[in-house]
């Protein structure tokens, strides 16, 4: 499951607190509040679902919300991809870590996606 003591839950929620320290940064340095607002959104959105997940009415929804979580992190990509080639994340090493800690993010999601739909199938022809 992804609860904050798994190894994915704990990674989703570090990341979603390098992405609110990020915001907060470019806010006080770029006063942007347009681009910041959507890294924002889906950067925490990923552990928001990943959380939600854990309450899943079954395999197939548990596997819903973790897709959703996936397409959440991949959009986190593009706009940490957007922030360092506009320019508003200067620093970067610092945009090369956040990025891939998400890309990491995203194959753990991809990896535990695939391995519940395999579980499920062959718990279906059982």
């Amino acid at each position: 499951m992804t609860d904050r003591k798994s190894f994915l839950g704990e990674k989703i929620y570090a990341f979603a607190l390098r992405i609110v320290k990020m915001v907060q940064f470019l806010r006080e340095a770029q006063n942007d509040y347009v681009l910041t607002k959507q890294v924002l959104r889906c950067g925490t959105a990923v552990g928001a679902l990943a959380r939600e997940a854990e309450f899943a009415q079954s395999t197939a929804d548990y596997v819903s919300k973790l897709s959703i979580a996936l397409k959440e992190a991949n959009e986190t990509r593009y706009w940490i991809d957007l922030l360092g080639d506009s320019g508003y994340i200067a620093d970067k090493e610092a945009k090369a870590s956040i990025e891939a800690d998400c890309k990491e993010i995203i194959a753990l999601l991809v990896a535990s996606i695939k391995t519940l739909k395999r579980k499920s199938k062959q718990t279906a022809t059982k």
